[in-house]
């Protein structure tokens, strides 16, 4: 399938800024399987590219610098990716950080009493065969914490919207990442895009989880949507957890209110 992409991202503020800088992780990932970038680019307004580099996770990455005197920056991205379905099947990968880095927990996906809980209601089925013990576990996730918007943030924890039983896509990556981890598997969050059957405008990128399963490598599992990631899906970063993969992180200085815009389609 060939997806086409156009996503903007605008910061307003009340009043100039004295210092802006954003990370961007906003390129669809090149050379992975199943995922073919045609063409990107990105261009900003009210910001100056400082530098561009790959993470440890060979994530593309953009630093980008807000320019003195403005109240806005805009940041314009687009291109056509060609996808295959896989099933959620990646492989192997090619990344620099070793497998046990994934293992590890992170302040996000740090497991408590109820990841704890779920973790163990799939083991015996991980036992019998890891990947039907993957998807029990990812639909335990889902019975668990129902999608629902605007009850998390960016900071919530795993554990923290696995108690409340609410969450978005973020949310439920999290969760099953921590369970993963909790029994033994390596997992990391991705970030990306995906094709609705419903609209072609839509408000946020979207998340999923990938777990290490011996003989196939990365596997794909999309807890809000029940599904392993088929062809409607692109690919962008990924993490140990969400802010190791947030299309765009940063950090500013000065008392300006802001506010957020974000306009995407993804159409076929």
């Amino acid at each position: 399938m060939r997806l086409k992409i156009s996503h903007t991202t605008t910061y307003a503020y009340d009043r100039p800024v004295d210092y802006a800088l954003l990370q961007l992780r906003l390129t669809p990932r090149g050379g992975v399987a199943g995922q073919n970038v045609l063409s990107w680019s990105t261009r900003y307004e009210g910001a100056t590219l400082q530098v561009a580099y790959e993470d440890h996770f060979r994530n593309a990455v953009e630093m980008v610098q807000m320019d003195d005197g403005s109240q806005s920056v805009s940041i314009h991205c687009s291109g056509e990716i060609e996808t295959e379905d896989r099933t959620g099947v990646v492989g192997p990968g090619c990344g620099l950080a070793p497998l046990w880095l994934y293992r590890q927990p992170t302040k996000a996906t740090t497991a408590g009493p109820v990841i704890r809980k779920l973790a163990a209601g799939a083991k015996d089925t991980l036992a019998e065969n890891a990947l039907s013990g993957v998807h029990d576990l990812s639909d335990r996730v889902a019975e668990a914490v129902s999608y629902a918007k605007g009850t998390t943030h960016v900071a919530t924890s795993a554990e923290e919207a696995a108690s409340a039983g609410q969450g978005v896509c973020q949310d439920h990556a999290q969760i099953l990442i921590s369970a993963a981890r909790h029994l033994g598997l390596p997992a990391r969050y991705v970030s990306g895009y995906l094709l609705l059957s419903d609209r072609i405008d839509q408000e946020a990128a979207h998340g999923w989880a990938e777990v290490w399963l011996e003989g196939l490598g990365w596997v794909g599992f999309d807890v809000s949507n029940a599904i392993c990631p088929d062809d409607r899906y692109v690919r962008v970063a990924v993490g140990r957890d969400y802010s190791e993969a947030a299309p765009v992180h940063g950090l500013r200085q000065g008392g300006a209110s802001e506010e957020l815009c974000v306009s995407l389609q993804v159409q076929q």
